[in-house]
């Protein structure tokens, strides 16, 4: 028999019909012992059939019912009856409580409250599993309000139709409204934690600058420069705390280093260790004043395992990338050097960025670490192109040298010279110098670029001027003339005509049908590269490196089976 639930699922069910289940509810709540005897045996002939899918409710009904039939024999002393009917009602409130309880604990008097189980039954089971032995009467009590509470609750929806789970599953909202407000609870301390080691971070850092500010402030003036910072004693319990630190978080450390005030200086900090302004006549090689590198080098001493190091480069990447549209920016700068000052640290040609002994001593004095570190190249190159800024190509030059396994030669010039065309400085941003005057154009901009400029060096419009005509359109003239000056021996050219180019897409021009088909010819034949008639000029042969000049007879030209091939090979078709 197949039985229907209100959710109108169809699924098998143990008994064979209606009125099998019929007659073994009857037999189950009668008081003749013999008929209960009868439904025990049809509910284990179903348990057979069930396996371990039996409900919990027919299972429940029926160690109750047993312990009644024991007990109406006759045959069993109190005691015995009790040990029974104790096992029977800790199975049923353990069972029928076990599918609410889900993922977080909950009290069972607040799970039997909500399945309107009386609260005295859990407690009668708590007294059978912890504490002194019920009474048989309170035995017997329980069991028929059990019973009562089965019938109620599992065998009157079956006959009305009902779903046999409900009283299962009637709690699932409760116990999902409880997941969400534990995950909230738990998602509030972990944010609470958060802040709190965000505030340790910034403690532990802001008292290692107060540290180096002192050590700064107690050195002769000529000193600070040359011989600040070295390491002091009083310091090495909190360089103890921030390394312990950075073990435990050193994501949360490192975003911590990099706000302004930190890794990024202000320019009161700046002032107060007696450090020049950022360089700004060569941004796009950005370098760290020796000072500020030499006020944070005893932390990153400390830090520079391969992990940290690598870790702050991201980092650092990352922080630039936010900064794209913020070109020669004080911050971007620092970032920018910092990076430059990692890779320049771990680079295999560390000994040729110095002109003298002097200045490499100096920095060698200075390296963050002293060992090559083994980084992840690729992560960091795509780091880099992600975070494109006017230093970029200097950037993506170094790691691109300093890679273990570099890219060949070509890949490494095609994203060098596409890397500066897309970083490339715009008039804006620095004055006109003569090298943006002998750059080549490369896009709409460029061009527009060349003209102002070309226009900021002439003082005086054309002779040829028309007063009666307007000041835009003359200007619009003088611009197309200087326009095609500009361009004069570029593949570009101005067009003449008209047209309104933003209204026709890529690859399509004006009076060109939509017909698809106006782009194929009438009448075509094939043929090989090899059989294309081609007028050779006298000197044509000696446009191709090894071809010799054919020889010239009565029939024409006369070409080697040799010639043949080397013209084939340097032939190039598009």
């Amino acid at each position: 028999m197949k039985k229907k639930s209100s959710g109108k699922k169809r699924h098998v069910v143990a008994w064979v019909n209606k009125a099998e289940w019929d007659q073994v509810l009857e037999y189950l709540y009668s008081k003749d012992s013999t008929l209960q005897r009868h439904a025990l045996q049809r509910i284990s002939a179903w348990k057979g059939r069930y396996a371990n899918s039996t409900p919990v409710a027919v299972d429940c009904t029926a160690d109750l019912v047993r312990c009644q039939v024991l007990d109406r024999c006759g045959k069993l002393d109190g005691d015995d009856l009790v040990l029974i009917y104790g096992a029977a009602l800790v199975r049923f409130v353990n069972l029928i409580t076990e599918r609410q309880q889900g993922r977080i604990a909950r009290p069972l008097r607040r799970l039997a409250g909500n399945l309107n189980i009386p609260e005295w039954v859990v407690d009668l089971r708590h007294d059978f599993t912890h504490r002194k032995l019920p009474t048989l009467k309170w035995c017997r009590k329980g069991c028929k309000v059990v019973l009562d509470w089965l019938q109620q609750e599992y065998w009157s929806r079956q006959l009305g139709g009902g779903s046999n789970d409900d009283w299962v599953s009637q709690s699932d909202a409760e116990e999902d409204e409880e997941i969400h407000l534990k995950r909230q609870e738990d998602e509030l301390v972990a944010k609470q934690k958060e802040m709190e080691a965000y505030k340790n971070a910034r403690d532990l850092l802001i008292s290692f600058e107060k540290e180096q500010y002192q050590a700064s402030a107690g050195l002769p003036e000529g000193q600070q420069k040359s011989l600040w910072p070295a390491p002091f004693a009083d310091m090495s319990w909190l360089l103890g705390e921030i390394k312990q630190f950075s073990l435990e978080s050193s994501d949360l450390l490192i975003e911590v280093l990099l706000e302004d005030g930190f890794m990024v200086p202000t320019t009161e900090q700046l002032e107060s260790l007696g450090c020049e302004t950022f360089d700004s006549a060569n941004p796009t090689e950005p370098r760290l004043p020796q000072s500020f590198l030499r006020f944070w080098l005893p932390l990153l001493k400390m830090l520079n395992s391969p992990s940290f190091i690598h870790l702050l480069l991201e980092k650092l990447f990352v922080e630039l990338k936010l900064l794209v549209k913020e070109r020669n920016n004080h911050r971007a700068s620092y970032l920018s050097a910092w990076i430059s000052e990692v890779i320049l640290c771990n680079s295999k040609k560390f000994d040729y960025h110095f002109q003298t002994k002097g200045q490499k001593k100096a920095r060698m004095r200075d390296r963050i670490f002293a060992n090559r570190i083994q980084l992840r190249w690729q992560q960091l190159l795509s780091a880099c192109l992600d975070a494109p800024c006017i230093s970029t190509p200097y950037l993506l030059q170094l790691i691109l040298s300093d890679m273990e396994h570099p890219l060949p030669l070509e890949t490494r010039q095609r994203l060098l010279q596409l890397c500066s065309i897309y970083t490339q400085p715009t008039q804006s941003e620095f004055d006109p110098s003569l090298e943006q005057k002998k750059q080549p154009i490369y896009t709409l901009e460029s061009l527009h670029e060349k003209v102002k400029q070309s226009r900021h060096h002439n003082h005086a419009w054309p002779s040829a001027v028309d007063p009666e005509r307007s000041e835009s359109s003359q200007e619009h003239e003088w611009t197309d003339a200087q326009a095609e000056r500009v361009l004069r021996g570029s593949p570009w050219q101005v067009c003449a005509d008209k047209v309104l180019w933003k209204n026709y897409p890529l690859g399509k021009v004006p009076g060109q049908s939509d017909d698809p088909s106006c782009l194929m010819v009438e009448n075509y034949s094939a043929m090989t590269a090899f059989d294309q008639p081609v007028e050779i000029e006298s000197n044509a042969a000696h446009n191709i490196p090894g071809v010799s000049a054919p020889a010239r007879t009565a029939d024409g030209l006369i070409w080697n089976h040799s010639d043949i091939n080397k013209l084939k090979s340097g032939l190039q078709l598009f």
